[in-house]
Parts: structure tokens; C-alpha cells; sequence
């Protein structure tokens, strides 16, 4: 019995020694995980600070690499001031031992310069006086003819000139050149106009189309031209007391078409009488003997 209860003792012994043992087992394993999976982060984290300071490394070498191109660059500019410094003390120096002739010289071309300049802009004030008459002048023709159609005359500007169209069925009949009646109205506004200025000088100027025109009197367009042209002139002088010798007659016959001649339009439109304001160039040659 006593063996029997020894017996018994004893495994009960081992048993729980054996328990006890693969309780601590687990329970260092569990400690061993738990330590390794801390380094194991620890270990991550240090992999991840050096990768971002091996970055880091990397943008300041670019970096320095930048501004000792940047310096570089700097110092070449400084380099080239210096030269241009030194080479611009050299031609001064020059300059201080140029001869009293030289310095007259030098004078006269910037003061020639300096009139240049000067005439030049007398010239472009010139120039926007008279498009400023020329325009005044168009705005008073414009308003002394009224309300006309546009088809039976036109005023305009073109290239600094002032260019008045009268269409040939307003003035004349076909084939004809006695002025009508209705055409001495419209010209008497018209020199209502050019009469209260005294010192322009015109030329009228007579336009057919290409049609072939003669009989017993003219022989062909360019007369027909020429003789419409001197009768407005003859009405401008004889009735409304325009001064003959600011006025000058011209005819162009068919050689100079505002439209194509082939169709009725464009031959209606080239049949006309132009009075061309005839520009004053004595004025800029006065100008231009003052500034010699």
C-alpha cells in the first residue's frame, strides 16, 4: 500500500513538473515574439530614416550643385563687368587726348543730330495740321452739300488728299457737257465751301467709262473729258467767283476707273467729275529752308 501511495506520488510529481515547464515554455515564447516583433519595427523605422536621409542627401547635392552653377555664372558676369569696366576706362583715357578739332567735330554731329530730330518732329506736326484742315475741310463739304446720295458724289480722304466725286448724271447729260441746272446747285455749295478759303488751289478733273464716243464736235473721250472739266470750271469762275488762278482743268478720259467698265454699275461709276483739293507743298518747303 505504501509502495502503491509512492508509486502514485511520484508521477503525480512529474506530471506537474511537466506542466509547469510547458506553461514557462509558452510563455517565453510569447515574450521572444513580442521582443522580436519590437526589433523587427525598430529595425523597419532605422531602414526607413536612412532611405529618407539618403534622399535628403541626394536633393542637397543637387542643390549645391545648383547654386555652384548659379555662382558660377555670377562670377563670369563679374568677370565680364570688370573687363567691360576696364576696356570703358581705356576709351575715356582715349578720349581725354583727342585733338580740340575731334571735340568740334563731335559736337557739330550731335548737334546736326539734335536738328534732325527737332525738324523731324516740325515735320509730323506739319503733317497732322493740315490732316486736321483736310478733315475740317471734308466735315464743311459735307454738311454744305446735305443729304445727297452717295451714289451721285463722294468725299474722301486718301493719302493726305481730299477727293470729291460728282457723279456724271448729276452733272451733265449723256454724251453732253453743258453743265444742268441741278448740277450748278450742287456746285455752287461746293464753292460756297472752297471760297471761304482762300488760298486752296483744286484741279477738276473729267472721267468717262471705255464705251467709244465722237461726233461733229469731239472726237473721242479724251475730248469729252477735257471739255466737262473745263465747263464746271468755267461755272466755278463765271458764276460763283472762284479765283481762275487757283484752279486748274484736267481730262483723264477713260484711263483712270474707280470700277470694272463691264458691267452698267461700274460704268455709271467711272462716268465723273473729281475736284481734287491739290496739296500745299510750299509750306514744307518753307519748312525745310528754315531747317537748312
Amino acid at each position: 500500500m505504501k509502495l502503491t501511495r509512492l508509486v502514485v506520488l511520484s508521477l503525480f510529481s512529474v506530471f506537474l513538473f511537466s506542466c509547469v515547464s510547458q506553461k514557462k515554455y509558452k510563455n517565453a515564447q510569447a515574450l521572444a515574439q513580442a521582443k522580436y516583433d519590437s526589433l523587427n519595427g525598430i529595425y523597419a523605422k532605422l531602414q526607413g530614416d536612412l532611405k529618407a536621409c539618403t534622399d535628403q542627401n541626394s536633393e542637397n547635392a543637387a542643390k549645391r550643385a545648383s547654386l555652384e552653377a548659379q555662382i558660377d555664372a555670377l562670377n563670369k558676369q563679374i568677370n565680364y563687368l570688370k573687363e567691360n569696366n576696364t576696356q570703358a576706362l581705356r576709351q575715356l583715357q582715349d578720349l581725354s587726348v583727342i585733338s580740340s578739332s575731334q571735340a568740334e567735330s563731335i559736337k557739330k554731329s550731335l548737334d546736326n543730330i539734335g536738328a534732325k530730330d527737332s525738324y523731324i518732329q516740325d515735320l509730323q506736326s506739319a503733317l497732322a495740321r493740315k490732316d486736321s484742315l483736310n478733315m475740317a475741310l471734308v466735315m464743311n463739304l459735307k454738311g454744305a452739300i446735305g443729304n445727297l446720295d452717295d451714289k451721285d458724289i463722294n468725299i474722301k480722304v486718301d493719302k493726305g488728299v481730299v477727293y470729291i466725286d460728282i457723279s456724271d448724271k448729276l452733272l451733265f447729260k449723256s454724251g453732253s457737257f453743258t453743265v444742268t441746272s441741278k448740277a450748278k446747285e450742287v456746285l455752287g455749295k461746293v464753292a460756297t465751301v472752297l471760297k471761304a478759303q482762300p488760298d486752296i488751289e483744286f484741279m477738276v478733273e473729267g472721267h468717262t467709262d471705255n464705251v467709244s464716243f465722237s461726233n461733229g464736235v469731239l472726237a473721242d473721250n479724251w475730248d469729252l473729258s477735257v471739255k466737262r472739266a473745263t465747263s464746271v470750271v468755267r461755272i466755278l469762275q463765271d458764276e460763283y467767283k472762284l479765283d481762275p488762278a487757283h484752279m486748274a482743268a484736267a481730262g483723264r478720259s477713260e484711263y483712270k476707273p474707280v470700277a470694272d467698265n463691264s458691267t452698267a454699275e461700274g460704268r455709271a461709276a467711272n462716268r465723273r467729275t473729281r475736284i481734287v483739293i491739290l496739296p500745299q507743298l510750299d509750306q514744307f518747303f518753307k519748312l525745310l529752308e528754315r531747317k537748312k
